[in-house]
């Protein structure tokens, strides 16, 4: 900021000199020259600010090229005075005379000495997190004390207020609710969000974005709106890095490492990042289920191991002050491989005798050969392997382009990515008393192809006025192959799915006295057209489903600010949101199954629309900053689970989706980053959100449809304290609950856990060492207890307690370059020099 000031007040006195100077004539034909280097190294020093005084006062200036030099022309013949600055140095001075003997003056090579404070690490990272509410979104600036709270950003996440992640699934909620969409430095990545936020070291984290409400600029998907995660940005000139590295024990120890590497030399920044996880997740649980004459008990246990591999390589060519050239491309591989076994135990073993020959006298027989057993209920268990590789691949090219006005500037993006997913899972499964044992096959190949093209332009009308256009593209096509291999039959099950948007808004912005408002609005045509066939090789039967969208929506959104000062901030926003139903939620072909219930897709859901509002107020304090806020949704066609009988099967349940009627929910949260001493800081955050649910669920004594309404709320907390021993030395200790959560066929259990961890910093300060241990009293788990359609409960298991140890470690040469940072830093939603 301090740059632009500079170069602003230099460029505004220069061409007045210039003016006057036209005036006085040949007397301003003056020059000198000269090349800026580093003291230390000798390196050069471009884009140094050169000021000309006389008699105190600017009269012409100029600023150094890549290479160093400088040259000033059109000098009055008199005694000057030359200044050099540049950020991070002591600023160099210097008389000299021109004359009509000696009108030009070499200064040779001018060396520069660096300031005792200036910053040379890849990241610098304040001690504890703040917490600030912006006009359309609230800013987590992560500190030292969420970074040691997790290793990876899934971890870290489950601290910062009003987000959870399934620790068993890295589902990912805001305020409750997973409808959320996760950016990276602004920008969507196709890699699955949980197995992305476990690749990026938390270290790597520099701001959370919650975008609760987000404006008419970003895709209107997602009802609780956008997670928006910033990763710091290598603003260093030649070559720096870091590399962190860790290991979780539990059951059997886990690694997360990632390294980052990147060099800057004049106009181009070159860098790379890669990161690998591997481990073994072990998880068991249990379902009992008391429907009628068939009740049971069901053990499962789940063990897969992971070996994961993404590496982005990127370049910034910065062309010149006006132009900039990014572009990146992902490359991750993920591969799975486990065994699971679920075990049926029916408390009745119901033995049925029929006789198919009604015309032998004496009834049935169970010695009669004609007499055969039926058994309703059989125990049984079923035993799988599976086998899944995921590879996906990304190309992203950015164009920015800044006009001479301030502010004023057009941003064109390209992106493509392709994912391939097969696997290959065998099933065993096992019937008793008489012992009957079928093998099984699923062999599944998805893929897909994503494009994304947006055009986004900026323009400041005025000082307290701003105007933003955009238009943007997706196209998505999906084609996938599910075969279904048994002994007696087998399926061939095919989908080919195409969804393309086409969107344009625009963002109206306005700031006059204590108040500033923005009114948004975006248009966005949405074509489906999904296929889906299965055929059976056994039959021949030939089932096919077609679903086509042609739909043109409208999302308005609206934001108004009132700061009456420096230490209050008042801010009420809406929005429109749609929830688009996802191919796992309309594909009618089964997603998974074991001997008492599959999964499968609904085609005929339609979209869920959402409209959003929020009031949230914002107190500055001598102890810390307080953040609370209201908000309230109404929403249309609600998407969710149901669980119904099979209809050819009584003793199946089918798990799908479908459209309940329209539902309210609303809550109220609060979050406070306190300092109550030098050593203990805290980071508190609590919130309750109320809902009333309202479908059809099936009775399970009657079997047959009923309407259902409940009224259902939650209340979460969680505290994030950090004692800081010395300036090396800093304890953490993490708490959190997560209550009790209702739907329509039951509730979910109350969840809560506390952590401990430790950090100190080696290396002089480039070294972090980090130590946890998670979940100190094994209370973290899932369960569950519901009485639709009749009365289940269960719980499930992982390693929740678990010691971690990692490092992080900065390393490298260069030097800070503030024309650079500023260019990199700029637009914080720029993804050059990101990580993932």
């Amino acid at each position: 900021m301090k740059l632009k000031l500079l170069f602003f007040c230099w460029l505004v006195q220069f061409i007045s000199v210039q003016a006057q100077n036209s005036v006085t004539g040949s007397n301003a034909n003056g020059s000198i020259s000269g090349k800026i280097i580093e003291k230390k190294t000798g390196e050069p020093i471009p884009y140094a600010t050169i000021s000309v005084k006389n008699e105190g006062k600017v009269i012409s200036g100029a600023i150094s090229k890549d290479n160093g030099t400088f040259t000033v022309n059109n000098l009055p013949l008199k005694n000057l005075t030359v200044e050099i600055q540049f950020i991070g140095f002591k600023k160099y001075e210097s008389t000299f005379t021109l004359s009509e003997e000696d009108k030009s003056i070499s200064l040779k090579t001018i060396s520069l000495e660096e300031e005792a404070t200036v910053l040379n690490e890849v990241a610098i990272v304040k001690e504890r997190s703040t917490i600030e509410q912006k006009i359309d979104r609230k800013v987590v600036n992560v500190g030292k004390d969420l970074v040691a709270s997790g290793t990876t950003a899934s971890e870290m996440l489950n601290n910062i207020p009003t987000l959870s992640v399934d620790a068993q699934t890295k589902e990912i909620t805001l305020r409750g609710n997973s409808n959320v969409r996760v950016l990276i430095d602004g920008k969507p990545s196709n890699i699955e969000v949980g197995q992305l936020l476990q690749q990026i070291p938390s270290s790597s984290i520099k701001q959370v974005e919650l975008i609760t409400n987000p404006s008419a600029k970003y895709n209107p998907e997602g009802m609780s709106g956008i997670i928006n995660i910033i990763l710091h940005k290598n603003a260093n000139t030649g070559f720096n890095g870091s590399i962190n590295t860790g290991t979780t024990f539990g059951i059997t120890p886990k690694t997360n490492s990632a390294l980052n590497l990147n060099y800057k030399v004049g106009k181009v920044n070159i860098y790379s990042n890669y990161g690998y996880n591997h481990g073994i997740n072990s998880n068991n649980g249990y379902v009992n289920s008391e429907n009628p004459t068939r009740e049971i008990e069901q053990n499962f246990s789940f063990r897969n191991r992971n070996n994961s591999h993404l590496l982005k390589l990127g370049l910034d060519y910065y062309i010149n002050e006006k132009n900039t050239l990014s572009f990146y491309t992902n490359r991750n591989q993920t591969h799975v491989d486990g065994q699971s076994k679920s075990d049926v135990d029916y408390f009745d073993n119901t033995t049925v005798y029929l006789d198919d020959n009604p015309a032998v006298p004496g009834g049935v027989d169970p010695n009669d050969p004609n007499t055969y057993i039926e058994r309703t209920n059989r125990d049984s268990n079923q035993m799988s392997r599976n086998e899944n590789e995921n590879k996906n691949q990304t190309y992203d090219l950015v164009f920015k382009h800044d006009f001479d006005k301030k502010g004023e500037n057009i941003e064109f993006q390209v992106n493509y990515s392709n994912t391939n997913n097969t696997e290959n899972t065998n099933y065993i499964d096992t019937v008793f008393s008489p012992t009957v044992v079928s093998n099984s096959q699923n062999r599944i190949n998805t893929e897909t192809d994503y494009t994304q093209f947006n055009i986004d332009y900026t323009n400041p009308l005025s000082e307290t006025t701003k105007l933003e256009l955009g238009y943007e593209s997706r196209l998505q096509n999906t084609m996938s192959n599910f075969d279904n291999i048994r002994q007696t039959s087998s399926a061939e099950n095919n989908f080919d799915f195409d969804r393309n948007i086409h969107a344009v808004y625009t963002n109206y912005s306005k700031k006059w006295n204590k108040w500033s408002a923005q009114l948004g609005l975006r248009a966005e045509i949405y074509d489906l057209k999904a296929n889906f066939e299965s055929i059976s090789t056994i039959t021949s039967e030939n089932i096919q489903k077609s679903v086509t969208d042609d739909i043109f929506s409208v999302y308005p959104s609206a934001f108004l600010n009132y700061t009456p000062d420096d230490k209050n901030s008042f801010n009420l926003n809406y929005s429109r949101r749609v929830d688009r139903p996802s191919i796992g939620q309309i594909n009618p072909i089964r997603e998974w199954t074991t001997p008492t219930m599959e999964s499968r897709g609904n085609p005929d859901l339609v979209p869920q629309f959402t409209n959003s509002f929020e009031l949230n107020y914002t107190r500055t304090m001598k102890l810390g900053t307080v953040t609370t806020g209201v908000f309230y949704r109404r929403i249309n066609d609600e998407i969710s689970r149901v669980t119904y009988v099979d209809p050819n099967d009584e003793n199946r349940r089918i798990m799908s989706f479908d459209n309940f009627k329209d539902n309210n929910a609303y809550g109220i949260e609060a979050s406070a980053n306190l300092k109550f001493s030098k050593w203990w800081a805290a980071n508190l955050s609590a919130d309750t959100y109320f809902k009333t649910v309202r479908g059809i669920v099936q009775n399970g004594i009657t079997g047959e449809y009923e309407s259902k309404e409940i009224d259902a709320n939650t209340f979460n907390a969680r505290m994030n304290n950090t004692f800081t021993a010395n300036k090396k030395l800093r304890f953490q200790l993490f708490g959190m609950y997560r209550g009790r959560d209702l739907n329509l066929q039951g509730e979910r259990k109350a969840m809560y856990k506390a952590d401990i961890g430790a950090t100190y910093n080696i290396f002089k300060g480039k070294g972090t060492l980090t130590m946890r241990y998670n979940d100190i009293f094994k209370n973290m788990h899932f369960a569950f207890d519901g009485n639709i359609p009749y009365r289940q409960y269960g719980a499930f298991y992982w390693e929740s307690r678990t010691f971690y140890v990692g490092l992080n470690y900065n390393f490298g040469v260069g030097k800070n370059k503030a024309l650079q940072r500023k260019q990199r830093d700029q637009n914080e939603t720029q993804n050059s020099g990101g990580m993932f």
